[in-house]
């Protein structure tokens, strides 16, 4: 199921200014951070070139938030090695966007940005 339209809204204005404040200028031609929104499900990614092939771009997931339409919760996920997503153990759902957000950047585990 698709996300309301306010909070999709919301979800892309936040995100946007994330990913482009996370990466300093002088660093986009060697990494950029994007994200994808597909039905309840927002995933951000990170893409660098790839090493054989600079002028392709290979992407890395590194979080995805998913939106509970009948509690409004956002649950927190992480990718492991094979880009498999499993719950973020650390967090518990909430309904605020901005508290999973901002563990993703803070990332007290690890997990996320390496």
């Amino acid at each position: 199921m698709a996300l309301p339209t306010f909070t999709r809204t919301m979800i892309e204005h936040k995100l946007g200014i994330y990913c482009e404040k996370r990466v300093p200028p002088e660093l986009m031609d060697q990494v950029r951070l994007g994200f994808r929104i597909k039905g309840n499900s927002v995933t951000l990614f990170e893409e660098q070139p790839a090493f054989l092939k600079p002028n392709e771009w290979v992407e890395i997931k590194i979080a995805q938030f998913r939106f509970n339409l009948k509690t409004n919760e956002w649950t927190l996920y992480c990718a492991d090695r094979n880009s498999r997503w499993h719950g973020y153990w650390d967090l518990e759902p909430s309904k605020n966007f901005d508290d999973l957000l901002q563990e993703v950047d803070e990332d007290p585990t690890g997990i996320f940005w390496g």
